[in-house]
């Protein structure tokens, strides 16, 4: 043979080579594929299938407008049957059950095997077509009147019912090697999954990520029918909970040894500016049938901070580590390493969010057989009982909100940027914590918290044991409360933003003495054993110093027990919890534990609604002859009036500075919300936000941005200033702003200079007269010029404006623009009392998919493109469609007034 001809052969051969190594490569060892797209969706709408999870207890009172302090009570015992399905959706907890005896035994057969639905044979075209994240409930109808199967409770919405989602997807010969598992992030509720007809598992609380393993059901090369029956019972929460799969859904696909579920661990010691050590427990599985003999590798990379922070340079390894996993185990491997000069992440203003990225990899024969991924911050916190909280040695002030899970108009369906802007107009305020009340939340809004610098306490349950409402949690919780906690605290435990867990919000177990303190220590001793780095907490409202319930915590959570229950004046006729302020008591009981107040307020206001008189209290409960409005159901925002069981920010923020060791607050709420519409239970949604649900700003909002960004030159008059029915009555004039002194003229008449008394949060001239013209307050701070403000009469409607939050949105079917419509005069001043009818519309490439106004009584479907007005303001939420790009036009248009456009782009 020639040399050329040996030549060509080995070229040929090398060729051959690479090409099989580049086919090889070009198969990743881990998946994560989104399902999100195209499903078929059916509801019942009477009578479903007997397909249950368990049988329920009958609801003798579904009565939900009850204080939402009261009392817990005893659950209800119902003996389940042989036909219920929960033991074969049971053994889906076993991975996180750590006492192996306990673990749940998969019975024989596949219940359902037999019903049309679960096999890849039924013709579902008639269905539904729908993309995920998707919540049944939140198009409406909105139940009207006082009978309503749904009442204010839960939203006025459809949550109720059964319904199935399917979906066929398609698995290639070239994976036949892999394992397959469907990872489903929240459905709302009592979700059970089928496989090809046969049924693979399940979870029943809704809030919670789960996994449910494919493999056994998997058919290679073929179409797999995904079948999934969700039933989400009437009474079971006290707020909106939306219903259907409302969180994102993913196929993963690995090698049969890889990575556990939420198999990485990474945290940090030793933390300065020169140095901090990084420490990783990595979880591997082996699913295959023989012993694997396998190398462990991590590097560490820098990401830096921002919206979309990008990977960067290396800036440490791990030893690489080799260990033998048996057949159908499990193993956690440990390993630390040290990084120079490292960049902390911690809380905006005065910190970065700087984050890492730990990339893991998993080596068979030198082949690579997974590749993980693990983002993490690296900060070193000190919870003082005197001096409050301590990031990177700083004391940071917890300047907190609490948040519910929907995101108003849109539901529960998540949307990474709803929820960006809900964040966003909260760090405007000032606020640098939030607590996750009372569930889990969606991942990606800890992904958000990591970037944008808050605090974070995640929350898992609202109830134990003894329920709240007939069909709560309390149902599920004997066989689900360790395998709920050990996934929730797995699954969010490497988020730099998370600083504590909290397992338990005002739970009827604080009654109960020594066995309720018992339950509570369990529930502890579980969530340190899942992570000793964080503390663990749970909210108390009832439970005293002296109580052993307070005792099982780390820190002390309080809600609303720190400025005192019904204790001040106007709340003396008032049943319920009552309490002196009880900062002092817990500090002298527990002198070593960090004290934060996990709920303060529940301030009630109807944004731009001001009802005369008002009260003489700097707190008063809002109801029908204080503050309320018994015809219309707003609450008047000269923002003084609270729930049965709150007080207003003034007398929060009185008795906290009383009290400095206390760390900080988390007010209730950030936000409007769906649902728990205290105290007029005809509405929809919730009076006690900062932020009205359309996400227009409450006058509270510059409140409490005057007490946290106290260096922000800002004086906020309220009220508005266009009373043409007062003319010469008493209408008092109060100012938000952080300057120490204030003089208000009226038509350039000076009516008094005041100066802010100790533990005072408002100027407020009580005996102003109301005639038309201009209000302008001059505030001064250490004897200089701080900030003026003027509120001016507006005229008649005359025209429309709108504005977008954001001019370039991405055209992926998922990004949003929030569109603002506001009513003005015919000088171009906001017309503060319009409630005009508008019409929104649409050309280009986007879409309208919910209008809102942030009024509360508002029935009108979130999903219509006719909306009033409400004091001025509406709003139009805009989505871009998947992959079309270009303008995109939006008309308002109003009967007698000038028409509106703007014009954004989809890129």
């Amino acid at each position: 043979m020639n040399k050329k001809l040996i030549y060509l052969l080995v070229l040929l051969h090398f060729a051959a080579t690479c090409l099989r190594l580049n086919a090889q490569s070009s198969v990743p060892s881990r998946e994560r594929i989104s399902l999100n797209k195209n499903w078929r969706f059916f509801k019942y709408q009477d009578t479903a299938d007997k397909l249950i999870y368990d049988v329920r207890p009958d609801i003798t009172d579904r009565n939900d407008s009850v204080a939402a302090d009261s009392k817990p009570t005893e659950s209800v015992t119902v003996a389940s049957t042989n036909g219920v399905l929960k033991y074969w959706i049971l053994p889906s907890a076993n991975n996180f059950i750590k006492d192996t005896a306990k673990h749940h035994k998969q019975p024989a057969g596949s219940p359902g095997s037999d019903f049309p639905f679960v096999h890849n044979s039924f013709n579902d075209a008639v269905w539904e077509q729908i993309n995920l994240p998707h919540d049944w409930a939140i198009k409406g109808p909105f139940y009207k009147g006082d009978n309503a199967i749904v009442s204010g409770g839960m939203g006025r919405l459809p949550i109720h019912g059964v319904a199935w989602y399917r979906k066929k997807i398609n698995i290639s010969a070239k994976d036949a090697d892999k394992s397959f598992y469907l990872d489903i992030d929240g459905a709302m509720s009592y979700a059970m999954v089928w496989v090809n007809g046969k049924l693979a598992g399940g979870w029943p609380y809704g809030y919670n990520s789960f996994r449910i393993n494919l493999t056994p059901y998997i058919k290679i090369g073929e179409n797999n029918q995904l079948a999934i029956r969700l039933d989400n019972p009437l009474n079971s929460a006290r707020w909106y909970s939306g219903g259907g799969i409302y969180r994102n859904v993913w196929l993963t696909k690995v090698a049969t040894t890889h990575i556990a579920q939420w198999g990485t661990t990474v945290n940090t010691s030793n933390v300065s500016a020169k140095l901090a050590k990084v420490n990783i427990a990595v979880n591997i599985e082996n699913t295959s049938s023989s012993d694997k003999l396998i190398r462990i590798q991590t590097n560490v990379y820098l990401l830096g901070n921002g919206k979309q922070p990008s990977i960067g340079k290396k800036v440490a390894s791990f030893s690489a580590q080799t260990i033998t996993i048996k057949a159908g185990a499990n193993t956690t491997i440990t390993n630390q390493t040290l990084i120079q000069n490292p960049q902390l992440w911690g809380p905006l203003p005065t910190q970065q969010p700087n984050l890492y990225k730990a990339i893991t990899k998993l080596y068979e024969n030198s082949k690579e057989q997974d590749v993980y991924e693990t983002v993490f911050g690296i900060r070193s916190l000190k919870f003082n009982p005197n001096n409050g909280l301590l990031v990177n040695g700083e004391k940071i002030y917890i300047k907190g909100v609490n948040q519910h899970h929907d995101l108003g108009a849109l539901g529960a369906a998540f949307n990474v940027r709803a929820a960006e802007r809900q964040l966003q107009i909260l760090q405007e305020l000032g606020c640098n914590a939030i607590r996750l009340s009372h569930n889990p939340p969606a991942p990606e809004l800890l992904e958000l918290t990591d970037k944008m610098g808050f605090l974070v306490i995640d929350e898992v349950f609202d109830s134990w044991e003894r329920k709240k409402t007939p069909l709560d949690f309390h149902l599920i919780f004997p066989d689900w409360y360790e395998a709920d906690l050990r996934s929730f605290i797995r699954r969010d435990k490497n988020h730099p933003s998370v600083i504590a867990w909290s397992f338990g919000n005002e739970v009827g177990e604080q009654y109960t003495g020594q066995a309720g303190a018992a339950l509570a220590k369990k529930l502890y001793n579980i969530v340190k054993d899942e992570d000793s780095t964080r503390p663990a907490t749970t909210s108390i409202n009832y439970a005293k110093p002296d109580m052993p319930f307070s005792q099982q915590t780390d820190i002390i959570s309080l809600n609303y027990q720190g400025e005192g229950i019904r204790n001040a004046a106007a709340y003396a006729g008032l049943k319920g919890i009552r309490t002196s302020p009880l900062y002092p008591s817990f500090h002298k009981q527990f002198p070593n534990k960090l004290i934060v107040s996990s709920e303060t307020a529940s301030l009630l206001s109807t944004r731009g609604t001001y009802i005369f008189p008002v009260t003489k209290y700097n707190s008063a409960p809002a109801n029908d002859t204080s503050g309320g409005d018994p015809i219309n159901h707003y609450v008047s925002a000269y923002e003084l009036y609270t729930a049965p069981f709150g007080a207003s920010a003034d007398k929060v923020f009185a008795t906290q500075d009383q009290h400095p060791y206390v760390a900080g607050e988390f007010v209730w709420t950030g936000w409007d919300y769906i649902g728990e519409p205290t105290p007029y239970y005809s509405a929809r949604s919730s009076y006690c936000g900062i932020i009205d649900l359309a996400g227009f700003k409450k006058d509270r909002f510059y409140q409490y941005q005057s007490r946290w960004k106290p260096n922000l030159k800002m004086a906020h008059i309220l009220p508005h200033w266009s009373w043409p029915e007062r003319l010469g009555q008493i209408t008092p004039v109060h100012v938000f702003s952080a300057a120490d002194e204030a003089e208000l003229f009226v038509n350039n008449i000076s009516v008094g200079r005041q100066k802010r008394g100790k533990y005072e949060y408002r100027f407020h001239w009580d005996s102003v007269k109301y005639q038309p013209g201009e209000l302008r307050v001059v505030t001064y701070k250490n004897g200089k010029f701080w900030a003026a403000n003027t509120v001016k009469t507006a005229g008649e409607p005359a025209k429309l404006q709108l504005e977008s939050d954001r001019q370039v949105i991405t055209a992926d079917g998922e990004d949003l623009a929030f569109i603002t419509l506001t009513v003005k005069d015919a000088k171009g001043a906001i017309a503060p009392r319009a409630n005009n009818t508008i019409q929104f519309e649409i050309t280009g490439a986007g879409e309208i998919v919910a209008t809102d106004n942030g009024d509360p009584t508002d029935l009108v479907a979130f999903a219509d493109k006719q909306r009033k007005a409400f004091n001025g303001l509406a709003l139009a939420i805009v989505r871009t469609k998947e992959k079309v790009k270009g303008n995109i036009t939006i008309t308002a248009k109003s009967a007698g007034l000038t028409v509106a456009t703007t014009t954004i782009q989809a890129k």
